[in-house]
């Protein structure tokens, strides 16, 4: 019986795939998404905010995982070089945060050729630990620094101006990563129908066989990695101004499954399914709150009932 009814969700979806929908549904979704804080109030807003984030972060994944097929259990780690490149370099050094952007996204690509170059031959369990080394070994190295204020973190990071704007207010911030969350959204697409996105493509389900296609499956690889750190980064960057403290616990490896939750369970390389994974992750242990101690466990039931029915997740790539 649960065939027919995933067919019919399968048709439904595809609905989508006509590009004149999906742009209708996307005016419609940021439609939405500007005039949310006026009706849902300020702590509705701040949740939405977080949901935004863990979008422009599991697009970045999804460009690892979905696009090329490498799967990484240390994500938060570039995350936590985004957040911590700007607090430091705004709260000890001074500098504006705009100014200090580029070096949040210079680290972030260092950081991703790290993890990436010894990780190019890898694939699978390997590579999972190997990845998931990198993110603690971050981790650890942030709570053991002086520099990065140890355990206690980094506070009283300040928040942005824009054209004479000062971005200090819950609403702001929101709409600050409204505008974040369209432009990865655009960025993931242009990747995923570019050369370079069909060279992800085919490393993803052969890569054997893309490297005797002529693929340079090294340098695609390393691509992925670099452009991930850079979406990573870039949500540290504003998570830090938006917070204005950071500390080690924030990229713990708890939050690198929780994104790479998002990007499984929406459907890993399908952009809409992603962010419709974000905002489960985020979205539903909040809706469950009146339900006190059950909510975790009412949540994790929801989820694996989701992967019985949908191996592939909610929104997968056509065929699958």
């Amino acid at each position: 019986m649960a065939q027919p009814r995933s067919n019919a969700f399968n048709n439904i979806i595809a609905q989508f795939d006509e590009p004149w929908k999906r742009y209708a549904a996307f005016a419609v979704i940021v439609a939405l998404l500007l005039i949310a804080p006026i009706s849902l109030g300020p702590y509705a807003t701040v949740i939405l905010t977080n949901a935004l984030l863990y979008v422009v972060l599991a697009l970045g994944l999804n460009v690892v995982v979905g696009y090329a097929g490498l799967l990484d259990l240390g994500y938060a780690a570039f995350f936590a070089v985004g957040a911590y490149t700007v607090g430091i370099l705004t709260h000890t050094f001074g500098l504006d945060f705009w100014l200090t952007l580029p070096f949040a996204v210079g680290a972030a690509m260092i950081a991703g050729v790290i993890i990436g170059t010894p990780t190019l031959r890898l694939r699978s369990d390997y590579l999972a630990i190997v990845t998931l080394g990198f993110g603690e070994i971050v981790r650890f190295s942030a709570r053991n620094m002086e520099i990065t204020g140890g355990a206690s973190g980094i506070s009283g990071i300040q928040q942005p101006w824009l054209f004479g704007w000062h971005i200090n207010t819950p609403f702001e911030f929101y709409y600050v990563f409204v505008v974040l969350a369209i432009i990865a959204v655009i960025v993931s697409v242009r990747l995923q129908h570019s050369r370079l996105g069909r060279a992800w493509l085919y490393v993803r389900h052969d890569e054997d066989a893309a490297e005797a296609m002529g693929i340079d499956t090294v340098r695609v690889k390393l691509a992925a990695y670099v452009i991930g750190a850079i979406f990573g980064s870039i949500s540290g960057a504003f998570f830090a101004v938006n917070l204005g403290a950071i500390s080690p616990e924030s990229f713990s490896f708890q939050q690198s499954v929780l994104i790479l939750m998002a990007v499984i369970l929406g459907g890993m390389g399908k952009i809409p399914g992603v962010i419709l994974g974000a905002f489960i992750v985020v979205l539903a242990p909040e809706l469950l709150r009146d339900l006190g101690e059950y909510r975790l466990l009412l949540f994790a039931v929801g989820l694996l009932l989701i992967m019985l029915f949908r191996p592939s997740g909610i929104w997968p790539v056509r065929g699958k």
